[in-house]
Parts: C-alpha cells; structure tokens; sequence
C-alpha cells in the first residue's frame, strides 16, 4: 500500500523529487523506476556520440554552412579521463582551420561551435532551433561557418575562434547531465578568443532546452549580450546580463 506524501500539491512547481510517497519504507515502485530511468538517460547523454553527419545536413538544410573538428582526445575514454585533450584541437582539425582561414581574408565577427561537451543529445536537440531563431536577430555581422566539435570542452573555442580569427565565439554545448535534464544545451560566449582564456573571462546562459530556458528567451538573452560585447569590446564577469524580459519581436542586434 502506497502512502500519500503531504507536500504532494507542491509537484506541480518543480521537476524536484519531492512528496514520492511511501510504501512501507521504501519508495513506490513507479517513483524508483522513474529515478532509475533517470540515471539511465542521464549516464546516454553522456556516452552518447554526436551524430555529427546527421547535425551537419539538419543545419545545412536550414541555411548554415558547417566545418567538422575533434579535439584531441582520440575516443570518448579519453575524453572523460583527460579533460585538458578535450581543450585542443588535434593535428587533422588544426590544419583543416588553418585553410579555412587562408582562403578567407576577412575575420568573421562570430564564429557558432556545435559542441557535444557531457550531452551529445543536447548538441543534437536545440542547435539548430535555437540558431535559426538566433540568425532573425543577427544585423550587420559576418558569420563564419558553424563549427561542430566532437570530444569538447568549452576552452576548445578559444583555439578554433582563434585560428579562424573571429571577434566573437559562441560555444553551444551539451551541459553536464541531471536527474531531470539529460539534455541541457549551455551557451558561452567569448569576445576576443585566443588561447588561454580563463573562464571569468566568458559569459555563460545556461539549461538552454525547452523545458528549461525555452529557445525564444535564448536567442534574446544572446543577442544582447553579443550586442554589448561588441559594444565593450569584453565579455566575463565584466559584462552583467541586463536584458531583462523579451523585447518587441522585430528588436535585434544593432549595426556597426
């Protein structure tokens, strides 16, 4: 017999695991079995691989040009035992950039990386929703190719914005899995990426998913901060999030 938990009307505001009820001194079986689910989804979205061809046709076929890289961490085993691989690129994708750069004389003012990070589902899922809601937005900027990044960590930026000399990197990638979110997409936006860049020196919009920060408020979130970053010329902790709430609909990213 299953007794009801007291707090159970509060269910309704949070994805917490709360007010499960009791059956003698064990939980439920329907709330163990969903907890176990949980973990189960949460460790695929780590172990997942990035479907890397089928992201790079789904962003074609909304109009994006792409460029695939790794990092240097050979295979996922790596990737999670050496977390600094994950920050460089190898050879292959060094030299690929190297020639992209080259055969395009002009920097580009923002560079988007598709990355996989901790949730391959994430890269998977919101991409590309979120960058067409994003490119509405975008006046006046160059946009290089969108990079998809398999075996990142978020400093790998840093060297691709770096080589292909853009003003401005956004890192999409896959946020280390919950219990009730296997596919939080986490946004990092760095203005003048080099190598060696510290954190602090990026902005951060995170739980980008639509049950969490749903696409509309992203996109908005974004191109203000790329707006004020381009602005001061900075991001990281000198930059504050002032966007407040959603604007008109046909506000966007100012001009040069």
């Amino acid at each position: 017999m299953t007794n009801a938990n007291a707090w159970d009307a509060l269910r309704r505001f949070t994805n917490a695991r709360i007010a499960l009820g009791r059956a003698g001194s064990s939980l439920p079986t329907a709330p163990l079995l969903a907890f176990e689910l949980a973990h189960a989804q949460a460790r695929d979205a780590v172990h997942q691989p990035l479907d890397t061809a089928a992201l790079a046709a789904t962003l074609r076929a909304a109009g994006f040009d792409t460029l695939d890289v790794q990092s240097a961490a050979p295979d996922r085993h790596h990737y999670l035992r050496r977390p600094d691989l994950g920050r460089m690129l190898n050879d292959a994708s060094e030299a690929r950039l190297a020639e992209q750069a080259a055969a395009n004389s002009d920097a580009p003012d923002l560079l988007f990386i598709a990355a996989d990070g901790l949730s391959a589902f994430a890269a998977q899922r919101h991409v590309v929703p979120l960058l067409t809601r994003v490119r509405a937005k975008l006046r006046g900027l160059s946009v290089a190719p969108v990079v998809i990044a398999t075996q990142a960590r978020v400093a790998l930026g840093d060297r691709i914005g770096e080589l292909l000399r853009a003003r401005i990197v956004v890192v999409m990638i896959g946020e280390r899995p919950g219990l009730s979110s296997p596919d939080s997409l986490g946004l990092y936006v760095t203005y003048a990426p080099r190598t060696g860049r510290h954190d602090a020196e990026r902005n951060c919009i995170s739980n980008v998913r639509p049950e969490g920060l749903d696409y509309e408020t992203a996109a908005f979130k974004l191109t203000w901060l790329l707006n004020e970053a381009r602005r001061l010329k900075l991001t990281g902790v000198a930059l504050k999030d002032h966007s407040g709430s959603l604007p008109a609909p046909d506000a966007g990213i100012i001009e040069a």
